[in-house]
């Protein structure tokens, strides 16, 4: 099955969380997701059951990975991929997978507030837009290493979008990357640590979802 296409709020609705696809949106009054709770409880999107259902530890599993999943808006064939190389090195699986998901380009260029979501960061890597080290990267998928320089071709600098959400998320970069915000550039400083990692997710029940 190929990428996702469709609106990106039904899977935020689909997992009962904020998954942050859509940006600056997902923080306003205007999220799919908000209104929806105000009416008093989680509505998935799609036909209502005709009865309760009880929630398998199966389903409870597959949740959380697909959450992970379409919150770095990667496919499942991927997932798997970083799930198998983190379960070859030493250290905390569920952290390793985090960590390989954040060194994705499209992520790091999402994290460096060139882009208002991870789809926008996507489709700049995809286009051309980005320079790795002086050398077009258009592969979203492309994992840094620490010394890398990320940056805007000069040609891209002036996209509206791109220069509204540097003078809105610049003070957002995480530490282990480095912003020149002036010049359009990046650089990965270090591979990024447990406390950079997003603590929204049970990454242990993602482990044993493909241990299985």
């Amino acid at each position: 099955m190929g990428r996702y296409t469709g609106p990106v709020c039904r899977l935020c609705r689909r997992e009962g969380r904020k998954l942050f696809l859509k940006g600056e949106r997902c923080y306003t009054d205007k999220c799919a997701l908000e209104r929806r709770k105000a009416l008093g409880k989680h509505i998935p999107p799609g036909e209502p059951p005709k009865k309760r259902t009880r929630v398998t530890g199966y389903a409870l599993h597959l949740r959380e990975k697909q959450a992970v999943k379409r919150f770095y808006g990667v496919s499942e064939t991927q997932m798997k991929k970083y799930y198998e190389m983190a379960s070859r090195k030493k250290g905390v699986t569920g952290e390793l997978i985090l960590q390989f998901l954040e060194r994705r380009l499209d992520n790091v260029v999402y994290r460096l507030a060139f882009a208002p979501s991870r789809r926008a960061a996507r489709q700049l890597v995809a286009h051309g837009h980005i320079l790795v080290n002086g050398r077009k990267t258009d592969i979203p998928s492309y994992l840094v290493e620490p010394g890398d320089v990320i940056e805007l071709k000069e040609k891209s600098r002036n996209i509206p979008i791109v220069k509204e959400t540097l003078d809105k998320r610049a003070n957002e970069v995480p530490k282990w990357l480095k912003l020149d915000k002036e010049n359009f550039r990046g650089e990965v400083l270090n591979y990024p640590q447990p406390d950079d990692l997003p603590k929204d997710f049970r990454m242990q029940l993602v482990v044993e979802f493909y241990s299985k």
